[in-house]
């Protein structure tokens, strides 16, 4: 009995161990160092997102499927006799493939794309958030608080419905990151100085979008009550 008891606690140790390892291997995304930057036009947001690709993911892009992230923006603000008020929701598309015949990765938004020759570069370029234009002047109040919020998720919503069907009922592509929220008061005159440290620059996108290509889009929703 006390054999047959040690072996059992053997076996359950042994899978606590598989699930540990599988949990530390999983997918996900998380946002760091989010910002809001003041400039001439309002407000500008840079933030590092870590992206971690699991081999599902990657044998999908590989064999053609194009994938997409949207970056999700927020700006809230408390209100002591109802729900938080929403000022601002912005969002941005990101687009990833791979195409056969060059044997580069295309990493694109709005109308501009980028070409690299692994996918390690092209997730690098899209894990830097960099000057994307969240706020226009006279958004937001000097003075007072905001609640600011990012995060970045596949969007299995603009594949194929297809796709969707057996994608959305496997774990491995349940890529989203939590919300990341912080607070934020503007002030007058904010100097446009990024906080950030300087770093290189990753290479100009590309204007032109070439023939056939699906063209991902950034949308901005207005003042929502």
């Amino acid at each position: 009995m006390r054999c047959y008891e040690k072996l059992l606690r053997s076996f359950f140790f042994s899978v606590l161990l598989l699930l540990a390892a599988h949990g530390a291997q999983a997918t996900d995304i998380s946002v760091r160092n989010p910002q809001l930057l003041a400039n001439d036009e309002g407000y500008s947001l840079a933030a590092d997102i870590n992206i971690n690709f699991n081999t599902r993911l990657e044998e999908a892009v590989n064999k053609g499927v194009v994938l997409y992230f949207a970056a999700e923006f927020e700006l809230t603000q408390a209100r002591w006799y109802w729900f938080d008020e929403q000022i601002i929701r912005r969002s941005k598309t990101f687009q990833l493939s791979y195409h056969a015949l060059t044997r580069q990765y295309r990493l694109s938004t709005g109308a501009l794309h980028q070409s690299f020759d692994t996918l390690d570069e092209a997730l690098r370029v899209m894990s830097r958030l960099r000057n994307w234009q969240v706020l226009e002047k006279g958004e937001v109040k000097a003075g007072q608080t905001y609640l600011a919020g990012l995060r970045m998720r596949l969007d299995l919503t603009q594949m194929a419905k297809t796709f969707q069907v057996s994608a959305l009922a496997n774990k491995d592509w349940n890529l989203s990151s939590d919300w990341h929220r912080w607070s934020f008061t503007p002030t007058e005159g904010a100097p446009a100085t990024p906080a950030l440290p300087v770093t290189p620059a990753a290479p100009a996108l590309s204007p032109t979008t070439p023939p056939g290509l699906p063209v991902a889009t950034e949308s901005a929703a207005g003042d929502a009550k």
